[in-house]
């Protein structure tokens, strides 16, 4: 009981509550995208509840595990992370052309939200037990090709958001590990020369198109630019208060696609307007803050790393989330963390917050 109280002591209560509330807020605008949809059963509402529960008992959890632990099976993770890239690819489920899904009944699990996961422990484990001083371009590369094994795979599916983000998180942990900026510059270089090749030789005209329209997002407005232009309208129709929940035009009358997906910073935009998007953007940062404050306390490579992942992760899932939503970015189909629907991303991201707070709570017990 006394180790149980300790952990309860030294839980990290103020990054918690940030993380409940911007459930709390999802589940309000699932619930009110129901409603538009003439949901009586209130299935989807229902389903993300149940998996908010199951993600929030799972953090507890998995916050008393020590994932000081998990340095000694990395490699065993990881090859983990590569079986269930195949085995989805061989039995999943296929959904709007991707690949991705493993199906149970009513409830799907997409694997590739928990590889994110794998990742972050895998480039930690890597990052902390080197000196980039020594060899770093061996350490780069090494470093990539484990990011590219599942940046591959997650193609094949194809899932071109989810690998998107693998890149961007491998790129922000090579600058959290410390590499020179000719090692950064020429990551940005070799980027844009494969994307100057996929544009020529392997993106599709509605991939191109995607980014015609961001480029240009009226040009084509009930075409490639309506999802882009209704995100655009539901927002600046919010005003400061917002239309309240359930009597947002856009998402009510059915204008504004995915809503409850890829446009839900739309919908809690136009219904709970500027107000509403400064408490979520205020607990996002809350939950930001505190794991920066928290490295402070860790005296262990391993745990700095992998905390500065979790926020480099969540970070860019809600910044290209948002930035799709008025129109800064092209649409990329990213769920907004701990808020859009899908309990496959709301249950790994609650599992990484309670991985957090293992080591959290164990950089403040004095053993």
């Amino acid at each position: 009981m006394n180790k149980l109280f300790a952990y309860l002591k030294n839980f990290d209560w103020i990054l918690f509550v940030a993380v409940l509330l911007l459930v709390c807020f999802g589940l309000a605008e699932i619930y009110s995208i129901a409603l538009s949809k003439g949901d009586i059963s209130l299935l989807n509402l229902k389903k993300q509840f149940l998996f908010a529960v199951i993600g929030i008992v799972l953090l507890f959890l998995l916050s008393f595990f020590d994932f000081y632990n998990l340095q000694s099976y990395n490699v065993h993770i990881y090859i983990v992370g590569i079986v269930v890239l195949v085995i989805v690819l061989v039995l999943g489920t296929t959904v709007r052309g991707t690949t991705g899904w493993f199906e149970f009944g009513i409830f799907r699990i997409q694997p590739v939200e928990f590889i994110k996961l794998i990742l972050i422990v895998f480039l930690a484990r890597y990052f902390s037990g080197i000196s980039i001083n020594i060899n770093p371009l061996k350490h780069l590369i090494f470093s990539g090709l484990g990011t590219g094994v599942f940046v591959f795979l997650i193609l094949k599916q194809p899932d071109f958001g989810s690998a998107f983000i693998l890149c961007v998180l491998w790129v922000l942990m090579v600058v959290i590990a410390g590499f020179k900026k000719r090692y950064i510059a020429g990551i940005v270089m070799i980027f844009f020369l494969v994307f100057a090749s996929g544009w020529l030789f392997f993106f599709k005209d509605y991939q191109k198109n995607r980014i015609l329209t961001f480029i240009n997002p009226t040009e084509n407005s009930l075409d490639e630019g309506y999802n882009i232009n209704q995100a655009i309208i539901a927002i600046g129709s919010g005003g400061v208060t917002g239309r309240g929940i359930g009597f947002g035009s856009q998402s009510q009358l059915k204008f504004l696609p995915e809503a409850q997906n890829d446009f839900i910073f739309a919908v809690i935009a136009e219904e709970l307007g500027f107000l509403g998007v400064c408490f979520v953007v205020l607990f996002f940062l809350v939950l930001f803050s505190r794991l920066i404050i928290n490295t402070r306390n860790i005296n262990n490579d391993f745990g700095i790393f992998f905390l500065l992942g979790a926020m480099s992760l969540l970070f860019i899932e809600m910044f290209i989330n948002i930035g799709m939503n008025i129109g800064l970015l092209p649409v990329v189909g990213i769920s907004l963390p701990f808020l859009s629907y899908g309990g496959s991303s709301l249950l790994a991201s609650l599992a990484l917050v309670g991985m957090a707070e293992s080591i959290i709570i164990r950089s403040k017990i004095k053993y």
